[in-house]
């Protein structure tokens, strides 16, 4: 399974970024995709999670309302779009997928999902 980040870069405060991960060697919509970002010194956090069938989907309190997360099944795509972007966003964000049952208690959990991609720094300047 390859899990491939992309689309990070460096943007002002105020501005946008879309990510996206692309995914192989898995069967793409048996499973929950998920975006988490690790900041300098810090632990990762979850950003985002969406259903199978992008039906469902739950965000960080932190990116309500900025950041939106979707999927395009038919090309095992999942993709991040941040708006009005913060410097305390800055961070690596990566994908990650997991086979487990939808729960809005758990998909914040970095441990239950099987697939990590490498991440794609973000860079917000004040």
């Amino acid at each position: 399974v390859q899990l491939q980040a992309s689309g990070g870069g460096l943007v002002q405060a105020g501005g946008s970024l879309s990510l996206s991960c692309a995914a192989s060697d898995l069967t793409f919509s048996n499973y929950i995709m998920g975006w988490f970002l690790q900041g300098p010194g810090k632990e990762r956090q979850f950003v985002a999670a969406i259903s199978r069938g992008g039906g469902m989907t739950f965000y960080a309190d932190s990116v309500k309302g900025r950041f939106t997360i979707s999927r395009d099944n038919a090309k095992n795509m999942v993709y991040l779009q941040m708006n009005n972007l913060k410097p305390e966003d800055t961070a690596i964000y990566s994908c990650a997928a997991d086979r487990g049952l939808w729960n809005t208690e758990t998909v914040i959990t970095s441990l239950r999902y099987d697939y990590w991609g490498q991440g794609t720094q973000v860079t917000v300047s004040g």
